[in-house]
């Protein structure tokens, strides 16, 4: 009879939680979808943000606000999502700081794969090798030349200690061997502006962010960081065939929920986002940017962290990077 008792009651249970996850996914979402982007406005991230975001919102209904919460290399924002209500409405994007923050940083406040639900990558962007126009370089070459020629002379600009742009510089320099002093700003757009100034004579900054300003003039573009070239760029070398063998890097993006959200919420957001990405004004937009769409179920962005997590704690060990 016990036995009996508790089997109905366990059947209850589980009725009730089937039945407030179907409301919750039938409810969701009521109100605007927050998506924190741990970046000051104008970097690659930011742009992936607002290109994706109106076609997201429009899909589920709602608004989806883009919220700027820079600092630390992303943390400060990662850990806002990591400690909100697991509700659906705040969510994360990032980009590889997430998962080199933890080999840089001796201490994180929040842990990469236990304190967030992954819900869908979003796309890829290769990195542009960039100078000022007072910088006498015209090619790959001829920069690693000049700076060896002047050691310590030319400088990089970087979105900080830790970043895409901080990590592409200086596997740059451990391949060629040269010395580029690094000086971090406090994000990917800071970064450009650094070298539309000319504060800074050089740096990596993604092809989304540095078309239009290489297009007039304002920057000039000396090789990508992908292996292959770029059509949005078909005329600009690899830096890999200009001479630096084994160079690629690139940044990829992906949307994160704090760790507990519902599965049901997850698949919500995940099907509106992967939609979206089909959307051909959303394609059109990711090609004119030199981006690629990716898009991903919520296990294949589980998987992509975990195997860059491996791939970054080797990198940032053999180049002997650390932030204290």
């Amino acid at each position: 009879m016990r036995t009996r008792i508790l089997s109905y009651l366990i059947a209850l249970v589980c009725a009730a939680g089937g039945a407030t996850a179907w409301a919750q996914t039938k409810e969701f979402p009521a109100r605007p979808v927050r998506v924190v982007v741990p970046v000051p406005p104008g970097g690659s991230l930011d742009v992936m943000a607002r290109i994706v975001s109106p076609k997201w919102g429009e899909l589920m209904g709602q608004n989806v606000i883009i919220d700027y919460r820079p600092g630390a290399n992303t943390i400060v924002g990662s850990e806002l999502v990591a400690r909100s209500p697991a509700d659906g409405y705040t969510l994360l994007i990032n980009t590889l700081p997430f998962v080199v923050n933890p080999s840089l940083y001796p201490k994180m406040p929040f842990d990469t794969e236990r304190d967030f639900a992954p819900v869908s990558l979003l796309g890829s962007s290769p990195f542009v090798l960039v100078v000022h126009p007072s910088v006498p370089a015209k090619s790959v070459k001829e920069l690693i030349a000049l700076a060896k020629a002047q050691p310590g002379k030319l400088n990089y600009s970087s979105a900080g200690n830790g970043s895409n742009l901080h990590v592409a510089a200086e596997l740059f320099k451990n391949l060629t061997g040269t010395n580029i002093v690094h000086v971090p700003y406090g994000g990917g757009g800071p970064a450009l502006i650094a070298i539309l100034n000319g504060e800074a004579g050089v740096s990596f900054l993604s092809l989304v962010a540095v078309t239009g300003h290489v297009a007039n003039g304002r920057m000039r573009a000396l090789g990508i960081t992908s292996a292959r070239r770029s059509k949005v760029m078909p005329q600009l070398p690899s830096i890999a065939e200009q001479g630096v063998p084994g160079y690629e890097f690139g940044a990829w993006f992906g949307v994160y929920a704090p760790a507990a959200t519902p599965a049901p919420l997850i698949r919500t957001l995940n099907d509106a986002i992967t939609r979206a990405l089909r959307d051909p004004g959303v394609a059109e937009r990711f090609d004119k940017e030199g981006a690629e769409i990716v898009g991903s179920s919520p296990d294949g962005l589980a998987k992509h962290v975990k195997a860059e997590l491996a791939l970054w704690a080797k990198v940032v060990k053999s180049a002997g990077l650390r932030i204290d």
